[in-house]
């Protein structure tokens, strides 16, 4: 196990996140290579960690000034073993080769947890949509499509949404994908209602990461309605986690975004949660602008340089992580667990650092890693794509019940595969062991290519 560690450090020393994600996947399936020797003999594991396809281009636009502006395109085709990539893409400064890597590498195993024949793969530029014109958003896209058209489709990579890409930046790539490609299909998933589009499939990450937080109480003959949760972040995700928590009858009590956080001590209700939907997804402000119509709430300014971040601090029973990678650190995690929290659901990829979930795991709270908890957005993606195959619309309650069954299997086969390999109640390494079996088998099965 450490050789493939040591191979990806000295091969891509500073891809610093995919190492994470590898290194956390390795020590959950250890158990499964020992009772499995031919999956060493295979090489699946530096099979795995290799991606099967690295495109990055240049995607030059046009500023409102008429400037000419230059950002870097990614795409990461991780592997297609149990089908055609699905690939989330992300808009934001951050992005590089290695939180791509390991986003598809996330994704692989995500994917692999919901049932759906969908391999995984991640995409996206350094372009930061903030303070971007319609118009400016609608020209960076159609040049990022101009490019991205050549590697994606139906059968071969299905794009969706991540950070920085929602419905408007969607519409902008269908609309070029469909004028290059010269066909409408299912190629791109997130779409407008009324052009193909599923209904769910905006509030599916937040309503299916709630879904699988239910189940995970229900193990401990409890229940969401009462208790206080936590919610970092404010974008979709996060919206749809805060809306199906009120929904249950949870009080949520913080929002964030990269600048601060809000603390309502009141409780965020659904008339609060419609000025945030308002605010993001419209106006596209900041979160502190909340304080301004509801003054009973504080708001906190943070420093993501700093070891830890204040919201975690609050007392609560349910923590949700739904903005970035590895924003609760070793430090929040010990704030957490001394204010008693009984459950840490991850609505975001890998939001906690490596010493964080080591923390978690050897106390007796509910952990629920991403890739099993956020996997509802990319499971009505599926639904998404029957639905355009099929030319039909389903109804949002089939759709939703749908995406309930899909989580409750999610959760089921999650402790099933802890409790066989001696982990009972993890569902860190349950998750992990599931994804990897279904898709080392794919890749036996299929040979050496």
């Amino acid at each position: 196990m450490s050789d493939i560690l040591e191979i990806i450090k000295a091969r891509d020393p500073h891809e610093k996140e995919f190492f994470q994600a590898v290194g956390e996947v390795l020590d959950s399936v250890k158990p499964v290579l020992d009772q499995n020797p031919h999956y060493r003999q295979a090489a699946v594991l530096e099979r795995l960690i290799e991606p099967e396809r690295i495109v990055t281009f240049r995607v030059p636009w046009n500023d409102d000034l008429g400037n000419v502006q230059v950002n870097r395109g990614f795409l990461v085709e991780m592997n297609s073993a149990i089908g055609p990539y699905k690939t989330a893409l992300r808009f934001h400064p951050s992005v590089n080769q290695s939180i791509l890597k390991f986003l598809g590498f996330e994704q692989v195993f995500k994917n692999a947890l919901t049932t759906m024949p969908l391999g995984g793969g991640a995409g996206g530029s350094d372009f930061d949509p903030k303070g971007k014109s319609d118009a400016e958003m609608m020209r960076f896209c159609q040049n990022f499509m101009r490019e991205l058209y050549l590697h994606i489709g139906v059968n071969t990579d299905i794009v969706a949404g991540d950070i920085g890409v929602g419905s408007r930046e969607i519409g902008y790539l269908f609309g070029m994908f469909k004028k290059l490609s010269n066909e409408f299909t299912g190629a791109l998933t997130g779409k407008g209602l009324n052009w193909g589009g599923s209904l769910i499939r905006t509030q599916a990450a937040g309503y299916g990461c709630v879904y699988f937080a239910a189940e995970m109480l229900a193990t401990r003959s409890m229940t969401l309605d009462g208790l206080v949760c936590l919610v970092s972040g404010s974008g979709n995700v996060a919206q749809h986690t805060t809306e199906k928590l009120i929904e249950l009858g949870a009080q949520v009590v913080t929002l964030s975004d990269s600048a601060g956080y809000i603390y309502d001590p009141e409780g965020i209700d659904k008339t609060k949660l419609s000025f945030v939907k308002r605010l993001k997804n419209i106006r596209r402000g900041r979160i502190k602008e909340y304080v301004d119509n509801y003054p009973g709430a504080v708001y906190t300014q943070t420093d993501p340089g700093k070891p830890s971040n204040p919201l975690w601090t609050h007392r609560a029973s349910c923590a949700f992580p739904c903005a970035t990678q590895n924003e609760i650190s070793e430090e929040d995690a010990y704030a957490l667990i001394n204010n008693n929290i009984k459950l840490v659901c991850e609505g975001a990829n890998m939001p906690c650092t490596p010493e964080a979930t080591a923390l978690f795991l050897r106390k007796p709270i509910l952990y629920a890693p991403g890739k099993a908890a956020n996997a509802g957005g990319v499971a009505v993606s599926g639904l998404e794509m029957v639905q355009n195959s099929q030319r039909l619309n389903w109804l949002a309650e089939e759709v939703d019940q749908r995406l309930k069954i899909i989580m409750k299997g999610i959760h089921t086969t999650c402790l099933e595969a802890a409790e066989t390999y001696g982990t009972p109640g993890n569902y860190f390494n349950g998750a992990n062991i599931t994804g990897f079996v279904k898709v080392v088998e794919a890749m036996i099965d299929q040979g050496v290519v």
